[in-house]
């Protein structure tokens, strides 16, 4: 449910704005390689156990 009290220029207003940090983590090629390679390999581990 839309909160009702929308008046301009109060906190709830604004959506949160990422931190440096995250959005260091959202466009580091390293990063995204290491986490691309932990999820396939959790995919993996997934099927095999599945297949047999």
């Amino acid at each position: 449910m839309a909160a009702k009290n929308k008046e301009p220029y109060q906190q709830a207003y604004y959506p949160p704005v990422p931190t440096k940090w995250v959005r260091y983590m959202r466009t580091s090629f390293i990063w995204q390689f290491y986490r691309f390679w932990v999820i396939n390999l959790k995919i993996l581990k997934l099927l095999i156990k599945s297949h047999n």
